[in-house]
C-alpha cells in the first residue's frame, strides 16, 4: 500500500509537471490536474494537503537532481574553471530537459501562489550562487587563481547570465533553447575571469620574506 501512494503522488507531480508545459503562462487548477490524473479532487488531496505542496514536491525534486549532481561536479572536476562550466552548464540543460518545471524556476508558474513557494525557490538560487562562491574562493588556496572582480560579483555574474538565459527560454514559450551558443558565449565569459594571486616569496627556510622595502 505505501509503494502505490508513492506511486500515485509520483504520478500527480508528473502530471503537474506536463501540464506546466502543456499550458505555458495558464494557471493550474487542482479541477484540471484531478482530470488530468484521472482521479476526483478529493482523491488528490488525499496526496498533497493543498496546491502549494505539490509544488513543493516539484521544487524538491529541482533540489535533490541539481545538488545531488553538483557533489558529483566538485569530486570529478579540481579545475575551479571547469567547475563553473559544469555548474552553469547542468542548470541549463536540465531547465531544457524540464520545460514544465523551468516555469517554477522562473517564477511564472508561482504567479498568485503561495509566497512561502516564491522564497523557496529564492532560497535554492541563493544556494546554488553560494556554491560558486565557494568554488571561486577555493580556486584560490588550490590553484592560486582568483577573479577579477570581487568575489560575491564575480559569483553574481556566473549566475545571472545563466538566470538570463532560463529566463529567455520561459518567455519564449519553449522555444529559444538555453543551451544554443552557451559554450561559446561561457568561453568568452571566463576569458579573463580570473588572474594569478601573487605568492609571498620564501627563505631557504620557508618562511616568508619581507616585501623589498618593508621594515
Amino acid at each position: 500500500m505505501p509503494q502505490r501512494k508513492s506511486q500515485r503522488r509520483q504520478q500527480i507531480l508528473e502530471a503537474l509537471a506536463e501540464m506546466l508545459e502543456a499550458n505555458p503562462g495558464d494557471r493550474i487548477t487542482t479541477a484540471k490536474l484531478a482530470e488530468r490524473v484521472g482521479v476526483s479532487e478529493a482523491a488528490l488531496y488525499r496526496h498533497f494537503p493543498s496546491k502549494s505542496k505539490m509544488f513543493e514536491g516539484l521544487i524538491e525534486f529541482i533540489e535533490d537532481s541539481l545538488f545531488e549532481r553538483i557533489a558529483l561536479i566538485l569530486r570529478e572536476q579540481p579545475a575551479a574553471s571547469a567547475r563553473c562550466e559544469h555548474m552553469l552548464g547542468l542548470l541549463l540543460s536540465f531547465v531544457e530537459h524540464n520545460p514544465g518545471i523551468s516555469r517554477i524556476m522562473t517564477g511564472d508558474a508561482l504567479a498568485g501562489e503561495n509566497l512561502r513557494l516564491h522564497q523557496r525557490v529564492v532560497q535554492l538560487f541563493e544556494r546554488y550562487e553560494t556554491q560558486l562562491r565557494q568554488v571561486l574562493r577555493e580556486a584560490e588556496l588550490h590553484e592560486g587563481l582568483r577573479p577579477v572582480l570581487p568575489l560575491p560579483v564575480a559569483a553574481n555574474l556566473l549566475m545571472a547570465s545563466a538566470e538570463g538565459r532560463m529566463t529567455q527560454f520561459v518567455r519564449s514559450g519553449f522555444r529559444r533553447s538555453p543551451t544554443a551558443d552557451w559554450p561559446t558565449q561561457l568561453a568568452f565569459l571566463l576569458e579573463g575571469f580570473f588572474r594569478e594571486v601573487p605568492r609571498p616569496l620564501r627563505d631557504d627556510q620557508g618562511e616568508p620574506r619581507p616585501e623589498p622595502g618593508a621594515p
